[in-house]
């Protein structure tokens, strides 16, 4: 192949003077383009599976916060209930339905300021500890080390 046929011209080409290229074999150039269709190709999949994971991981979270909603609201309600049940059970023993329901709302105030003090252990950390696996742990070692 001479270099006036290719549609380029190479750095080293000087007064029109035609050097010749040579090449191993026209079977190296086909080899180099499937190999750049390889890898585009592998990019492209790349691409996908990080939409396919980002999906994966976000329907998790997701899916995660409204069963949590859920059950602080069938939560709330159930001690809501277990509540005015604890105030006529405490008003059988003083007997006086006001200091029933101040006892039971201080017991809900020291509920709330414990879970206030604790926040980090109980709140935090297991936050944290379920982000970190959800994002960040990697599908290859769960492969390799299957929990047992």
């Amino acid at each position: 192949m001479r270099l006036t046929e290719l549609p380029f011209k190479f750095p080293f080409f000087i007064n029109d003077k035609t050097i010749e290229v040579m090449f191993a074999n026209d079977k190296s150039i086909d080899n180099l383009e499937a190999l750049f269709k390889e890898i585009k190709k592998y990019i492209e999949l790349q691409g996908q599976y990080i939409k396919l994971d980002l999906v994966e991981k976000l329907t998790i979270l997701i899916s995660t916060l409204i069963l949590i909603c859920v059950l602080i609201v069938l939560g709330m309600t159930a001690l809501f209930y277990f509540s005015f049940m604890l105030v006529y059970t405490i008003d059988s023993f003083v007997n006086n339905i006001i200091a029933s329901y101040a006892i039971i709302g201080g017991c809900i105030l020291l509920i709330g300021f414990a879970i206030y003090i604790f926040r980090q252990k109980i709140i935090f950390q297991p936050m944290v500890n379920f982000l970190a696996r959800l994002f960040l742990e990697d599908k290859d070692k769960e492969e390799n080390n299957p929990k047992q």
